[in-house]
């Protein structure tokens, strides 16, 4: 579980990337008026924009995942833990 709360976190974490980044490219925008590395700095920008979304995404996923591994974990040692329960109460008979 510990997993799943770290890609938790983290997909939090990038949460408000993204409007920083568009907050900080506002500022070079305006800095840079008339100057033709603005549509590159904007395709950056987008490009930059997807890697942080596709990365929020995944996490959220991950963490999903993770829990679903957990769960399905624990349902199994406790499958093991019964299926062992008949031996050891002939074991204590004896």
């Amino acid at each position: 579980m510990r997993a799943a709360g770290g890609a938790d976190a983290l997909h939090t974490l990038l949460g408000p990337v993204r409007s920083e980044l568009e907050t900080a490219h506002e500022g070079v925008v305006a800095g840079a008026a008339g100057l033709e590395a603005l549509t590159e700095l904007g395709a950056v920008r987008e490009s930059w924009q997807r890697r942080i979304e596709a990365a929020r995404r995944e996490c959220r996923s991950l963490a999903g995942n993770l829990r679903e591994v957990t769960r399905a974990q624990g349902e199994t040692n406790e499958a093991v833990r019964q299926s062992f329960a008949p031996v050891a109460a002939r074991g204590g008979a004896q």
